[in-house]
């Protein structure tokens, strides 16, 4: 067995033993859930949770605000009066989800290929007439080697997507760069008999962007992350047993 061998061997027992431990984890959750039902996450702080990272992006050079004596106004404000839109860590905004999109690709390749190939030897200073003494007499040297081959490939394929998502959600926010824009994170969890539903965003947003009723659509974040999903018996019931996902995933037909 060579080294190249083992070292798959080895990748491949890794694997299937990691695969293996968050199968159990996931089996003993759902054991611990029977008769209640998944059990509402509690609320945390998302800068502390496990894999957290800081945002960082290109910024602008900084530039001091404008001056304006014997004046009322104050720059950046709408208004007179103290801006109640969210704009520190910690405030809170609504973020309104509105997603209604479809696309269509349609593809079709056809490939067809012939060929053929006749080799001999009609003449060689002679030496052809000696082998007829050598070949069997069935054999022509003028057409020693023949060969014909056909190839014809058809590929087609299509692909239709529909998405609609129409939610609303309470952001906080976590993070405010030196240009001013502010990081939002959000989770909402929302528990139906024994199905769990479960809808996040995280983003960066612009504070010009956050109307009067402090609110902010979902086009408006940049680096969106959406995500609508779920756990319970519902979502149980729809995807395949752990076994035959890890099939689907080392078989390589």
């Amino acid at each position: 067995m060579t080294s190249r061998t083992v070292s798959t061997a080895l990748r491949a027992a890794t694997i299937l033993v990691a695969v293996g431990t968050l199968s159990a984890c996931n089996a003993l959750s759902r054991m611990s859930e029977i008769g209640s039902g998944p059990q509402l996450s509690k609320i945390e702080n998302p800068t502390q949770k496990n894999g957290y990272q800081a945002v960082s992006l290109p910024m602008p050079q900084a530039s001091p605000p404008p001056q304006n004596a014997n004046s009322l106004w104050r720059p950046g404000s709408r208004a007179f009066f103290k801006d109640q839109r969210a704009k520190e860590i910690g405030d809170i905004l609504t973020v309104a989800v509105s997603i209604d999109e479809s696309a269509s690709l349609n593809a079709t390749l056809t490939r067809s290929r012939n060929a053929a190939e006749t080799d001999g030897i009609t003449s060689m200073l002679g030496f052809e007439n000696s082998l007829k003494k050598i070949l069997p007499d069935s054999v022509v040297p003028s057409t020693l080697v023949g060969a014909t081959g056909v190839s014809t490939n058809t590929n087609s394929g299509t692909t239709a997507r529909t998405e609609t998502m129409t939610a609303n959600l309470a952001a906080v926010i976590t993070q405010v760069l030196p240009n001013g824009n502010l990081v939002i994170s959000g989770k909402q969890e929302i528990r139906v008999n024994y199905e769990l539903r479960e809808l996040s965003i995280q983003g960066i947003i612009r504070p010009e962007d956050i109307s009067s009723s402090n609110s902010v659509t979902y086009d408006k974040i940049a680096e969106a992350r959406i995500s609508l999903g779920g756990r319970g018996i519902n979502s149980d019931l729809t995807q395949p047993r752990y076994g035959q996902q890890i099939l689907d995933v080392i078989l390589p037909f």
